[in-house]
């Protein structure tokens, strides 16, 4: 594959409302080149396949407030992650001092699920266009 041509992102997603989930998913294998390769819904299921899955991903969407435990743990199970690999938090609650404290834990961007999904869909075509190096630019 030359470095031109844009590649798919096997992206993780953990969130625990399936209506969400779905309808996300379908947007964004709709709209970007993401695949779906699965998904938690708690923070334990997240933390254990992202561990067991360390260089199979390219992208992870959390979401901050799941039915046990929280996006910000799975965030940290994530600093760990490969450089190439990118970590962004979908939440209906992405006030500054959330956005601060998933900044400090690692995050790459936070998304409001409410007003910003055409931020995150261009986001996804952007880390698929090239390899995320602009992605990943201040």
């Amino acid at each position: 594959m030359s470095s031109d041509m844009p590649r798919t992102l096997k992206t993780y997603i953990v969130e625990d409302n399936a209506t969400i989930r779905e309808n996300l998913v379908g947007t964004l294998e709709e709209l970007t080149r993401v695949s779906a390769i699965g998904h938690s819904e708690t923070e334990s299921d997240a933390r254990r396949w992202l561990h067991e899955h360390a260089n199979d991903w390219d992208l992870t969407i959390v979401d901050l407030f799941l039915k046990q435990g929280s996006g910000l743990g799975v965030l940290q199970e994530c600093l760990q992650r490969l450089s190439t690999q990118k970590v962004v938090v979908l939440s209906n609650y992405a006030t500054p001092d959330i956005r601060k404290r998933c900044a400090q834990l690692g995050a790459d961007a936070v998304f409001d699920k409410s007003n910003e999904i055409d931020a995150l869909v261009d986001y996804c075509a952007l880390l698929s266009s090239d390899s995320g190096a602009a992605a990943s630019a201040p």
